[in-house]
């Protein structure tokens, strides 16, 4: 049975689980305080990244419902609590992971799915929601500019083919003058 603190630390992570966007586990052993605090950072505003006990885990996530976390805590654990985009979170940590090979990305929980550590660097790879939107938009807008190029084709092609009936009966009605008018040297040509 857990003491009252401990089931204080339970409902803290319990409610992490619930309130953040993405959960990652990661393992620590060897960065130093000032490198845990530059990760810290770059998480970015809203995040935060908390050493935490991994019996005391496993029971907040039991809670919650990822109890396949389990086989995750084991060796010393701290979580990337996520809150906002975790495609975001997901680049600091890989970049970061990088230039410190000692962080090992363990695996997590992203908007209520248990991910492993390979489908962590894949969320890491994706680019950022305002750049996707700013290509979906930039789509959009082309297919848009097609479609009115479209629409106004038919348009442009009876126009086109109204100058072109102009221009041929232009051009006939001299022609068809001339064929009204008596050929004089045909007359004489009769007489013969």
């Amino acid at each position: 049975m857990p003491t009252q603190a401990k089931a204080a630390v339970i409902d803290e992570i319990t409610e992490r689980f619930q309130s953040s966007s993405a959960a990652v586990l990661t393992e620590y052993r060897g960065l130093t305080v000032a490198q845990l605090t530059q990760l810290r950072r770059s998480l970015g505003e809203g995040s935060s990244y908390a050493v935490v006990k991994n019996t005391l885990t496993k029971r907040a996530a039991e809670q919650v419902g990822f109890a396949d976390l389990a086989p995750l805590l084991n060796g010393p654990t701290a979580i990337a609590f996520i809150e906002g985009d975790p495609v975001d979170a997901a680049k600091a940590l890989r970049d970061f992971a990088r230039a410190n090979p000692l962080l090992v990305v363990k695996g997590g929980v992203v908007e209520g799915r248990t991910v492993d550590a390979a489908e962590v660097t894949r969320l890491a790879d994706v680019e950022s929601r305002d750049v996707l939107l700013a290509k979906l938009a930039g789509a959009m807008k082309g297919n848009l500019t097609k479609a009115a190029g479209l629409f106004q084709a038919p348009v442009a092609q009876v126009a086109r083919l109204a100058a072109a009936l102009q221009e041929k009966k232009s051009a006939d009605a001299p022609a068809a003058a001339a064929d009204t008018t008596p050929d004089t040297d045909a007359a004489p040509a009769a007489a013969d």
